[in-house]
């Protein structure tokens, strides 16, 4: 029986179309591991899967890029290289432009401090003189701030020296020490002993 010739065109259903992939991709680095076997040829096989999967067959010993390395020797023709001329131009442009605006943020700080004033018409002046309020705005607005949060926490240190002022003041009243006294006095008429003097033996040594 014939086999019928497969129609050469994309397969709609997902679950046949990765088989049919990994069968022919397994037959097409096979083949390419026999010819450079049977025949000492060099061969490089790149296949990149549909979600991106990278599968490679090299013939020689080393990496696939030495192949692409002879290839883009023998055709003359070599990969984009990202130190290109168009890269090195890219930065120079962009070194320029960078250069332009420093020397422009250096000239608008001159101008703030005071310098560099003789060559500005009336309204380059009118600028700065808005730019210098604007900016003395902020500065009072930031000062203010400050002010405010410092007063907060000298107000918060004074509610606590005045709770703990309130605490030792109710223990001043309770007049510890008092107690203690009359505790220390009590002990003492405890232990109470004759402190007389005399002489001769003790009574009742006979």
């Amino acid at each position: 029986m014939v086999k019928g010739k497969i129609e050469m065109k994309r397969i709609e259903n997902e679950c046949n179309r990765k088989a049919t992939f990994s069968k022919r991709r397994n037959g097409l680095l096979k083949k390419a591991h026999e010819l450079s076997v049977l025949c000492d040829a060099q061969v490089g096989v790149i296949i990149f899967s549909q979600n991106g999967n990278l599968f490679e067959f090299s013939s020689t010993s080393s990496h696939i890029s030495k192949i692409l390395e002879r290839y883009y020797e023998y055709t003359g023709e070599f990969p984009p290289n990202k130190f290109g001329e168009e890269y090195i131009q890219q930065l120079k442009f962009d070194s320029a432009s960078m250069e332009e605006k420093i020397e422009i943020l250096e000239l608008s700080r001159r101008k703030m401090l005071g310098h560099c004033l003789s060559s500005c018409s009336f309204d380059e002046l009118q600028q700065v003189e808005n730019k210098l309020r604007t900016s003395l705005q902020c500065i009072r607005l930031r000062k203010t701030q400050l002010f405010k949060e410092q007063i907060e926490q000298l107000q918060s240190k004074e509610r606590n020296l005045l709770n703990e002022n309130v605490r030792l003041s109710a223990m001043c009243t309770e007049k510890p020490w008092q107690q203690r006294e009359e505790e220390a006095t009590e002990t003492s008429h405890s232990f109470d002993v004759e402190t007389d003097l005399f002489i001769g033996l003790p009574k009742g040594s006979f």
